[in-house]
């Protein structure tokens, strides 16, 4: 991934569980990195335990800050912006529809225009949600031409924000010849997850006190994958978009292969297991607030056009998710766990990413 070498890189949102992944890997990429962020809301946060802020330039501040967002992009002059600044979570979403809402299609209004002024920006890549499709149930795949909607707040406003980047694409950008897309992933697993109501670092913790665990939609499924896998398929985006704008400025899915996508029961049957526990889960028959029963994506797209693949499957990533989980139970060096991860999945889609760049010069 030579390309990634003294690039520089905006990416909001850095602070989150996401963003501090694929922040330690721009590190590791060589990449002169500008995070544009809130503080960490979670404690402990996987931010704060790697110390990332050592590693790039960390920018305190509220993507609904427009002033604030414009004189960080034209001091920096980034080449490339990979916009994850959110208010990430369903259920919050309801006990905060006005932050949501701001934060999710102001904070994409804001990235786009400042984006727009700035010469150096080359590619943008929007992070919105698998969760922006109209879901009625029907159990079926959603591809990137399905109807955009969302039942709750947080999946409508992505749905808003795919609206608002397709018009800025298509009005502003495209005869400067700027990529921009959009990436819809599916649920994600991994170390350093603390957020609210997350079911893999909540049965983990569950399993670590031996406490048995309610949950509220055990039949629900979901397209389960490592962390890495997306933010692979975003960086691969990424790199198309600096290229060939015209072939990539699009929306894109990012999940797992069919055999992946499991129910809730599924994957807390599976922790419960590796992790030698005696635990058990419990159906938690309160009324809870409104949860899709299915959700699955196609990304044939991804695959075909991108020859984005599956590197691990659930079932490693459970495994790799649990192993990083114990490790920081146990006191270790939490950085080097995460780099020694990020190497290990790196150095298994080394092989096809040299043929992806292969393919990228000979067009």
């Amino acid at each position: 991934m030579k390309f990634w070498k003294g690039k520089t890189v905006l990416l909001t949102g850095h602070t989150g569980f996401k963003g501090s992944w694929l922040s330690l890997w721009l590190q590791s990429l060589g990449v002169n990195l500008i995070g544009y962020s809130l503080a960490p809301v979670a404690f402990p946060n996987l931010f704060e335990i790697t110390q990332l802020h050592q590693g790039m330039i960390n920018i305190i501040s509220d993507i609904r800050n427009y002033e604030s967002l414009y004189a960080v992009v034209q001091k920096y002059q980034p080449e490339i912006i990979i916009h994850m600044a959110a208010q990430s979570l369903v259920r919050e979403s309801y006990q905060a529809p006005l932050e949501t809402y701001s934060t999710n299609i102001m904070g994409t209004i804001n990235l786009l225009e400042v984006a727009r002024w700035i010469d150096s920006v080359k590619v943008v890549v929007n992070v919105t949600s698998d969760k922006c499709y109209e879901n009625t149930g029907l159990n079926n795949k959603f591809c990137e031409k399905d109807r955009l909607g969302g039942y709750d707040p947080y999946s409508n406003s992505k749905a808003c924000s795919e609206l608002i980047t397709q018009t800025y694409r298509d009005v502003f950008f495209k005869e400067r010849e700027v990529g921009v897309a959009s990436a819809r992933a599916g649920n994600v697993i991994g170390g350093g997850d603390w957020a609210k109501d997350r079911l893999v670092p909540d049965v983990l913790t569950a399993c670590i006190k031996q406490e048995n665990i309610l949950l509220r939609y055990p039949d629900a499924v979901r397209p389960w994958q490592h962390v890495l896998q997306p933010l692979y398929g975003y960086l691969n985006l990424a790199e198309r978009l600096y290229f060939s704008p015209q072939d990539y400025s699009e929306s894109w899915n990012f999940g797992p292969d069919s055999e992946d996508i499991k129910s809730v029961s599924w994957v807390t049957d599976y922790l419960i297991k590796i992790s030698n526990s005696s635990i058990k889960w419990i159906k938690d028959k309160n009324k809870h607030l409104h949860e899709a029963s299915t959700l699955q994506l196609d990304c044939s797209k991804a695959k075909e056009r991108l020859d984005w693949v599956s590197i691990w499957n659930l079932e490693t990533g459970l495994q790799k998710t649990s192993e990083w989980f114990y490790a920081y139970q146990e006191g270790l060096p939490m950085l080097d766990k995460t780099i020694s991860q990020i190497n290990q999945f790196a150095s298994e889609c080394g092989p096809i990413q040299k043929e992806i760049c292969k393919e990228i010069l000979n067009d």
